[in-house]
Parts: C-alpha cells; structure tokens; sequence
C-alpha cells in the first residue's frame, strides 16, 4: 500500500490547506502547520522574487514543519523559470505543479529532495506524472474550487486508486470530517481542502467576500470560461450572470488556434487573474469570487485553526452505526 499523506510528510493528519490564488497567505500557513497538518500557497501570489523568497523564510522561521508551494508550470506563466529556481535555493518541503508538463520540476526536485505533487483530472495525465517521477498526484474532482476537473470525487480516486502505485490526494467538495474519512476509504492518501478555509479570520480578501462565503451555498456554485479560458469554479454573483458562463466566439477562436493560443491563453489568464483580484481584494460591482460546492459548510468567519480543529475532531469521531 502506498503512504498516505501524513506519513508521506510527517505530519499528524492528512490534509493540505490547499493553495488558493489571492487567498493563501503567511498567517494562514502557519496557523494550519500548527494544527498538525500542512499548507501551500500559489508562488503568483508574489509579485515579486524577493516577496516570494520573504514569505518563505517568514514561514520557516515560524515553524519546521512542512509546507509547499503551487507552481504554474506552462508557458502562460512568464514568471515560471524564476519561480522554480526559487523554490530549489529555498528547498521548500514539496512543490504543486499546475497546467503543464512537471518533468522539469521533478527532474529539478529530486536530487534535493523536493516532492512534487502534480494536479491531475483524468488517468492518462496521472499515469504520465507517475512515469516521470512525481511523488504523489492531486485529483482534482469536479467539486474542486477554482479550476475543477470533471469527474466525480469517489470515480476519480477509484479509478487512479486501480492504475497508478503513487499516493492519491483527493481535492475537492470536502467540508467535513467525516467526508475526509470516506476519500480514505476510497483509496486516497489524503485531501487537499480549500473552500471551507476561505472565510477564515487570517485571509486578508475583502469583508463581502467573506460574507458571500456565508450567504451563497452549494446551489449557487457555477462554472465559467469567461476567465481564464478554462472551467473555473465561481458564486453566482449578478455580475457573473451579467458575464454569462461560456467563452464568446472570439474567446473561443483565440483559445483553440494553434497558432494563437499561447498568446489567447496569457491573455485571458492575466486579464481573469486582473478581475478576481479586483473583487477579492476591494468592493466593486464586478464581483468575481472563486469557491466551490463546499461553501455550503461556511457559516461564519472563524480562526483557521477553529475550522482545522473541527475537521479534525469530525474526522476522529467514528460514525454511530461503527462497532
């Protein structure tokens, strides 16, 4: 059998607070490292190297236990090359590769000891991973926030669970303890959970962000391509009404044209990354706020370590019919 996610890192539980674009930040890092179970954050929440690399020796000089950072590994990412070289000088605990191919990451990583956990949404790309050295793979499910996939969290992490021999970190519709415990049961090796941690006190988005994370629920999660070009998880706002949900016609020339599409891609990534931040960060009518399913378990604004200690109790707690 293959480690699950606390032995593979050792750590007392096994979760990631997962990295959230805007979001993740220091405070919240080290909350989560001192509830027993680790966290990530996206390198582009840096805008610069000396902000990235602070950030880091702020965190490692909180706490010795590990964290990672999320990496968009394809060309959309002009600040890749940078990042990764970062990340090797500062030997952070494990990186996340996003849309792209890691060999490059992993080649990198291995001779220091750096494990990559690579986002995956269907088998083929697991497989892939899994043949070029990655150390676990993040299945990411179709109730993942942000970028979703688009299989189911139990058929996802049966499927890899049957064809790959690397550990399983289911990402995404987990609100519960109790949900933890059955992607365990399933095969997983741990979860990466991130909606739930929206809300908490140490994110530093806006106040009707977080009111937004108590007032929507589940019913009112929808996907858009209007942003980024590919499927991302969001409220629907009046605003994102207003938007629509499906990339125009232009918006889909540009984002299937051999020729075009690096450029439509940068193009639209940045110009979506521009919108998110605007409403995350700030009031505005345009209110773009990336959440998934399980927003339906966010009922108020509590400390992370709050919404961790009730994961983990949840999660310890076996269910009534158990012997």
């Amino acid at each position: 059998m293959s480690q699950t996610l606390d032995q593979l890192l050792g750590i007392n539980y096994p979760v990631i607070v997962a990295p959230m674009f805007l979001i993740s930040n220091t405070k919240m890092i080290k909350a989560a490292l001192e509830s027993g179970v680790t966290a990530a954050f996206p390198a582009l929440n840096y805008r610069t190297d000396a902000e990235l690399r602070a950030a880091i020796a702020d965190i490692k000089a909180a706490s010795s236990k590990p964290f990672g950072v999320n990496l968009i590994v394809n060309k959309s990412n002009p600040k890749y090359p940078g990042q990764l070289k970062t990340l090797l000088d500062t030997k952070v605990d494990f990186i996340i590769t996003s849309l792209g191919n890691p060999k490059e990451v992993i080649d990198a990583c291995k001779p220091k000891g750096i494990k990559v956990f690579c986002d995956v949404v269907d088998l083929a790309y697991a497989k892939k991973v899994e043949s070029l050295g990655a150390d676990a793979v993040i299945a990411v499910n179709n109730r993942a926030g942000g970028h979703a996939g688009n299989i189911s969290p139990k058929e996802l992490v049966t499927l890899l669970k049957a064809n790959i021999s690397i550990p399983i970190i289911s990402a995404g519709g987990i609100g519960t303890g109790q949900q933890l415990r059955e992607v365990l049961e399933w095969g997983a090796a741990g979860a990466s959970i991130g909606t739930i941690f929206i809300a908490c006190e140490e994110a530093d988005i806006s106040p009707d962000y977080k009111k937004a994370m108590i007032e929507y629920g589940e019913k009112d999660i929808v996907r858009t391509t209007k942003l980024s070009g590919s499927a991302l998880t969001v409220i629907n706002t009046p605003y994102v009404q207003q938007l629509g949900t499906k990339a125009n016609f232009l918006e889909w020339i540009l984002n299937n044209n051999k020729t075009l599409k690096k450029y439509a891609k940068m193009i639209l990534a940045l110009r979506g990354m521009k919108a998110v931040e605007k409403a995350a960060m700030g009031a505005t009518y345009k209110t773009v706020w990336c959440a998934g399913p399980a927003i339906e378990y966010v009922k108020a604004v509590r400390p992370l370590k709050e919404i961790i200690g009730q994961l983990v109790k949840e999660y310890l707690t076996p269910p009534a019919n158990s012997p």
